[in-house]
């Protein structure tokens, strides 16, 4: 071989590996970096109409529809916009910041099915598994029927619930206000909260496993207690209580740091006040209560830990979360999911056969995932946005979607409730206007 084909040889060598590095490192730059701020220039977005968000929000302030608010926007993995507005405390005067903390609700429903998503890749469960299998009481399980005219009657469940079931709200479980809710209410199990409570969130579980479901398994939409019962089921399954679970597979690799399901006393500071909309004015919820007071995330039993809407955490922790999935399953060099999961986590499950007939019953354009909705029909859902985003919201009135097209996230979070407002739809059209690539 001549001296020129080796050195061109060497060059070639030396070119590919030069190569293979910076794919390598642009791999891990993309997929294993941290949240960093940038300018939204450099990620295809708008200064100038990102600004048309501070003048809604501001308005939505100073006309006292909110009291406070953050609002955080992340696109190709860089935070392009993170703000506050308002007041965390409007009585003691304590501005809104971006390191608040805030009651989430059913934004924890994300998470608790990532727990079960990561069950499954460590072969301890099949998303095809009935629920009995994990939890014995839901073995035999019933269904309310109601009649034409009046009450209802019990019958026997078609087929047991499935784990899939749960994570689609389709397992015919509601929040206890169906046909039987008198029941259920004697049970002492309606509505969302768990936090009052001085026991095991399975021992709650289990007392549902003996009253008549809204619907049979597989043939509705319901929404309700489903992710607490997959709660639950980690629970048994890890051994571990759902706190502990989250914290050593989730928040602690992830960095998520301030997500808790009850506040430790040096950060009972930063968490924000709940407001109640009471003739078109923001009252101050009352101390004591449940789903619509401060809650009893500070002082109370902590015992119960609700899979379906008892977490607390800042929007800096739940953007973490949703880049990790959108990343694929990984974010700081900690792969939390395979890519596969998400895939399937981020999946239309009712368009198809398995649940044929089944139908979200809230938005057109819209089907539901593991774990969110999915926007499946961008025309029929009328909206700014892609086929394929997914997301969802909390009680307190808080709201997050995810992109994958537009490799874009946003977390908002604020804490009224009861409310009615257009800030959640106002907020998705004035990100989506903001890109300009």
């Amino acid at each position: 071989m001549s001296n020129f084909n080796k050195k061109h040889n060497m060059f070639i060598n030396l070119f590919r590996s030069q190569l293979l590095f910076v794919c390598l490192l642009w791999f891990l730059v993309g997929y294993g970096q941290q949240l960093r701020s940038d300018l939204p220039e450099n990620n295809g977005m708008s200064s100038e109409r990102l600004s048309n968000i501070d003048n809604v929000f501001t308005n939505y302030i100073d006309s006292q529809k909110l009291p406070g608010s953050v609002i955080l926007v992340a696109r190709n993995g860089k935070i392009v916009y993170h703000k506050s507005f308002g007041m965390s405390d409007m009585e003691n005067k304590v501005p809104m910041t971006n390191d608040k903390i805030f009651r989430i609700a059913s934004q924890t429903k994300a998470l608790v099915s990532v727990g079960i998503m990561m069950l499954q890749e460590d072969g301890k469960l099949l998303l095809s598994d009935s629920l009995g299998t994990y939890i014995p009481e839901f073995k035999n399980t019933k269904v309310a029927v109601s009649k034409r005219k009046k009450g209802y009657r019990v019958v026997k469940a078609k087929r047991p619930i499935r784990i899939r079931d749960l994570l689609t709200h389709t397992a015919g479980v509601g929040y206890g206000f169906g046909p039987a809710a008198s029941q259920w209410k004697k049970a002492d199990l309606q509505g969302w909260y768990f936090a009052h409570k001085n026991e095991s969130i399975l021992k709650s579980v289990q007392k549902m496993a003996k009253l008549p479901m809204d619907a049979h398994p597989g043939e509705a939409f319901v929404y309700g207690y489903n992710t607490d019962i997959l709660g639950a089921v980690i629970e048994v399954i890890s051994g571990k209580s759902l706190d502990v679970f989250l914290k050593e597979r989730i928040f602690d690799p992830l960095g998520m740091v301030d997500t808790h399901f009850y506040l430790p006393a040096e950060k009972t500071s930063r968490l924000s006040v709940v407001y109640n909309q009471e003739n078109n004015k923001l009252v101050r919820a009352d101390d004591d209560g449940e789903e619509e007071s401060q809650g009893h995330y500070v002082v109370g039993p902590r015992k119960s830990f609700s899979g379906g809407a008892g977490l607390l955490s800042t929007s800096d922790n739940y953007a973490r979360f949703l880049q990790m999935l959108l990343n694929g399953g990984i974010y700081n060099d900690n792969r939390i999911l395979s890519r596969k999961s998400v895939e399937l986590m981020i999946a239309d499950q009712m368009n198809g056969d398995h649940y044929q007939g089944v139908r979200f019953p809230w938005d057109w354009g819209t089907g539901f995932g593991l774990g969110f909705s999915i926007t499946n029909q961008l025309g029929d859902r009328g909206v700014l946005g892609s086929v394929g985003e997914f997301g969802w919201g909390g009680a307190y009135h808080s709201n997050y979607f995810v992109n994958p097209e537009e490799k874009l996230l946003v977390v908002y979070f604020t804490q009224v409730v009861p409310i009615s407002l257009d800030d959640h739809q106002k907020l998705k059209a004035l990100v989506y206007q903001a890109i300009v690539d």
